[in-house]
């Protein structure tokens, strides 16, 4: 396996491929994101419910505190942001989670993903090294199908190595649904889950240790992590070319590693 990238040396190239730095994701569709979580938008809750009242100004505040996004409510269209010392450093925070977890004996994990062509990638090495770790992972509901709204194809749960995603029956298909994992949990729960978009919020909506990775425009578990829901959350840009994570996914691993 090639070595983990120092510190720096993960920023620099965090921001040379817009995983962090300046990303792809435009100013105004973070912005129109953050006012549809604010009215509540079930799309946008990712499964998640909120104690707190949260106004546009304060996800906004927010995503500038816990992802780096610019926090002038003036700029409204154009460049993003998501700070790459943040990426890191959560993406420490998430190492130390799951080290934990990995070191209780006994302990049962989930991974899932709703993006299956950018950070799929993380969740796949995370299964194989969590099984050559000895843990137990689990896969709840393999083959349950449902249908996401009045039209199109029905979506089914189907694991790959060991990570959950959705299909259509022809293709692996990206979601933020939570009914997913609510489906697999009804099933089985584990211990700890590792996963994005509504998958995670569902896990943590529960009551499950969770940690996610979630991009500047996906505010939810964001809100999720500032209510306690979700243990950490890595920001990101979620969909970048696959090859892109591997250096941050080798830190993560090596990060682990370290903490056992």
């Amino acid at each position: 396996m090639t070595k983990a990238p120092t510190r720096d040396e993960l920023i620099e190239q965090l921001v040379r491929t817009q995983v962090a730095g300046d990303v792809a994701t435009p100013r105004d569709n973070n912005l129109d994101h953050y006012r549809s979580l604010a009215v509540g938008d079930p799309h946008y809750l990712l499964g998640l419910t909120f104690e707190s009242t949260w106004s546009y100004r304060d996800v906004l505040a927010l995503m500038a505190k816990s992802a780096g996004v610019i926090a002038d409510p003036e700029h409204r269209y154009g460049q993003d942001t998501i700070d790459p010392e943040r990426t890191v450093a959560a993406t420490e925070a998430m190492g130390d989670s799951i080290a934990a977890a990995l070191s209780r004996p006994g302990s049962r994990f989930t991974l899932a993903t709703g993006h299956p062509t950018g950070i799929m990638v993380i969740h796949l090495a995370l299964a194989r090294f969590l099984a050559a770790h000895g843990a137990t992972l689990v896969t709840p509901a393999e083959g349950w199908t449902y249908q996401p709204g009045s039209y199109g194809r029905r979506r089914r749960i189907r694991y790959i190595e060991d990570v959950a995603l959705l299909d259509d029956g022809g293709a692996l298909v990206h979601t933020h649904d939570a009914a997913p994992m609510r489906a697999m949990l009804a099933e089985e729960r584990p211990d700890f889950v590792i996963a994005d978009h509504g998958w995670a919020g569902a896990a943590g909506e529960a009551g499950i240790e969770t940690v996610a990775f979630a991009d500047s425009n996906d505010p939810g578990l964001f809100v999720g992590e500032a209510e306690g829901k979700i243990a950490v959350t890595v920001p990101l840009d979620d969909n970048v070319l696959p090859r892109y994570y591997g250096p941050l996914t080798r830190y993560l691993l090596a990060w682990i590693t370290a903490g056992l």
